[in-house]
């Protein structure tokens, strides 16, 4: 049963899904399978481990160019013309690319009935800020004026998650915002960066510390730009958020449930970015299911249904 509970100041509740059964034991299996994983990721095992979540049927893939930034288009079957989603993949702002989060973008695609570009922006710290927030902003910007600004949906996790946020800051008729497990406060202040330590199977205080500062290289985290959470949130248009309970970066979701139209689907005993786990947890189908209507809505495709 889902349960909805009222958290803070916003309209509307939190969404609270309870673990079942089938994905406890899956979590178990995670964490058992990661004691074994020694070292901290290097993009090549990153993108690896990102490029195991099952590609969606028939989803066509197309290297690109959108305002001068490179990516990968994610195509679905017989997609809605004239619109689309953009989409800043995770990483710490140092790692991940485009082609390894293909299929999970993918998969979200096929559920939105619309094809997505997943931006390849540059990674720090041999392009500190704010080049992913300036190759974010390219690539939305010459999107929306190809297809309009009402069309283009703007998506985003982890670290892609807050760029995305920035870009609905700055660009509010963008239609919606979709967020998997945001990163929106480099300050690292959040209580549950310390309060979810023990829980958190993927994420470290000590490696999000890092990223920042290879990404900041130097410069204030309180830029608006650099944590969005800081910015004037009050007129983002309509915001999907979804975050797991076993997660340090838990509060910078719950945060946002203060503004209007923002619905956060809180999922009890889940990772980091549990929804590119399609073929491990039950709930990471249910996530994005829930994720591709709500994109579906924003962009009017209500009756534009595709199987993933």
């Amino acid at each position: 049963m889902v349960h909805r509970v009222p958290f803070g100041r916003g309209p509307m509740p939190q969404v609270h899904h309870p673990l079942c059964p089938a994905d406890r034991d899956a979590m178990l299996a995670f964490r058992s399978q990661l004691v074994t994983t020694s070292g901290p990721p290097t993009r090549a095992s990153f993108d690896q481990l990102v490029e195991l979540t099952p590609p969606a049927a028939s989803v066509e893939y197309r290297e690109a160019r959108i305002g001068g930034v490179p990516g990968t288009w994610c195509t679905p079957p017989s997609p809605r013309p004239g619109a689309a989603i953009l989409y800043l993949h995770g990483g710490a702002f140092v790692l991940g690319s485009a082609r390894a989060f293909r299929h999970f973008v993918g998969q979200l695609a096929a559920r939105a009935g619309t094809a997505a570009f997943v931006v390849d922006y540059r990674l720090a710290p041999e392009h500190p800020f704010p080049a992913a927030c300036e190759d974010a902003r390219d690539a939305y910007l010459a999107l929306a004026s190809a297809l309009g600004t009402e069309q283009v949906a703007i998506a985003g996790d982890s670290a892609g998650g807050g760029l995305a946020l920035g870009l609905l800051v700055a660009h509010q008729k963008a239609p919606c915002g979709l967020l998997f497990s945001p990163w929106i406060d480099l300050t690292l202040t959040a209580p549950s960066i310390d309060a979810k330590a023990s829980e958190d199977p993927l994420l470290s205080r000590r490696a999000l510390e890092l990223g920042a500062r290879q990404y900041l290289g130097g410069q204030d985290a309180r830029q608006l730009r650099a944590s969005p959470l800081f910015d004037s949130l009050s007129h983002v248009r309509p915001l999907q958020v979804h975050v797991g309970t076993a997660e340090i970066l838990l509060d910078d979701s719950v945060r946002l449930d203060s503004l209007a139209g923002a619905e956060v689907h809180v999922w009890a005993g889940m990772p980091h970015v549990f929804p590119r786990s399609l073929a491990r947890f039950r709930a990471a189908v249910e996530a994005l299911d829930l994720a591709g209507a709500f994109v579906r809505g924003s962009l009017g495709l209500e009756r534009h249904q595709l199987s993933p």
